[in-house]
């Protein structure tokens, strides 16, 4: 459509990037009836997909903010604390995975929480945390909620994969809407690399929650003065897609439809690399693999069982055991199966 359009031009556009885009994207993770959007308190930018929406808030706090430490959970995507560095935050870390139950170490992240020093900048991942795919439940969100606005933490929401986890939209951007809901101020960077197969559109978007109308609009501005010297404006093209299907109610729930489809296809791996290594009775408790979320498992495989699968079998996965549930098929599933059984058995 796009492309047969030609009263559609290549010029620039703002700095912020195009209107419509960032109207959309709000309103896709905050809630089409949020109150923060009704009362103008929500200012939105256009970024380079999630990364440059992570390192344009960084900066901006880095310029902007009292506090310049950031706490990011133990472990995070690898690209999380190199981004938050380079733009003059110091990077600290909270507990998050406990490796005994391969979930969530809850009370770790509430201590650590708890002790942080007041008014830092804590990372959350909205949903789907990568690499682990351990996300907390709604009522431990609300703990964490709690938690956070008692210390007066600024919340930092890394939303990559909304739509991706659960195969809902909405259920999927229920953490960032608990903060949102209680007036307090955060920040949110949005992606449509995975939900919309984007990637190398570079499609994203910075949205800062703020106190109030005011400080909203003074806060566009100076992330005017963030973006300008760093790339001027954002691509054009990418964000007239997300703009286009999430504009268009017909195309928006076709979107919806594959969207679903895909988190469902992924889940019923999960099922299915659970099952299989359940026939072959392979050692241990495999049941993480259908609790976590999301596109990577954290199998708990050591270093010493990834190499082997890799040397013995050709398969190949990050050292410290992630895989992406969204690579393997019904027909690949009973070869790494086999693979996982063998390196257990003999590679413990």
């Amino acid at each position: 459509m796009l492309v047969n359009d030609t009263s559609r031009v290549k010029e620039y556009l703002s700095i912020t990037g195009l209107a419509d885009f960032n109207k959309l994207s709000a309103k896709l993770i905050f809630g089409s009836d949020s109150p923060a959007i009704q009362e103008n308190r929500v200012t939105t930018v256009q970024c380079l997909s999630g990364t440059g929406s992570l390192r344009v808030g960084a900066e901006f706090l880095a310029k902007h903010y009292h506090e310049h430490t950031i706490y990011i959970p133990q472990p995070t995507w690898g690209n999380h604390p190199k981004v938050f560095t380079l733009a003059g935050l110091s990077v600290k870390y909270y507990r998050y995975y406990d490796p005994a139950t391969r979930g969530l170490d809850f009370q770790g992240l509430l201590d650590d929480l708890a002790a942080a020093p007041a008014g830092v900048i804590v990372l959350l991942h909205a949903c789907a945390h990568n690499p682990t795919g351990v996300d907390p439940t709604n009522d431990q969100w609300e703990k964490i909620r709690q938690l956070m606005r008692s210390k007066g933490l600024l919340p930092f929401f890394d939303s990559a994969y909304q739509g991706f986890a659960t195969g809902n939209l909405d259920a999927d951007a229920q953490s960032v809407r608990m903060f949102v809901a209680d007036g307090g101020e955060c920040l949110a960077a949005q992606s449509y690399a995975k939900n919309m197969g984007l990637y190398g559109e570079r499609v994203g978007a910075l949205s800062i929650v703020c106190k109030d109308a005011d400080v909203a609009s003074r806060v566009e501005s100076q992330l005017k003065l963030v973006i300008r010297p760093m790339y001027s404006n954002p691509p054009i093209h990418g964000a007239s897609i997300v703009a286009t299907i999430l504009k268009d109610r017909q195309m928006y729930d076709e979107w919806t439809i594959e969207l679903k489809a895909m988190a469902d296809r992924i889940i019923s791996m999960r099922q299915q690399l659970f099952d299989a290594l359940q026939a072959r009775g392979t050692a241990g408790d495999w049941s993480h693999i259908i609790k976590q979320i999301g596109m990577f498992t954290f199998t708990g495989l050591n270093t010493e069982q990834v190499s082997f699968m890799t040397r013995e079998h050709h398969i190949y996965m990050t050292s410290d055991g992630r895989i992406s549930m969204a690579g393997l098929s019904s027909r690949t599933i009973p070869h790494l199966a086999d693979a996982i059984h063998a390196a257990v058995t003999k590679a413990a």
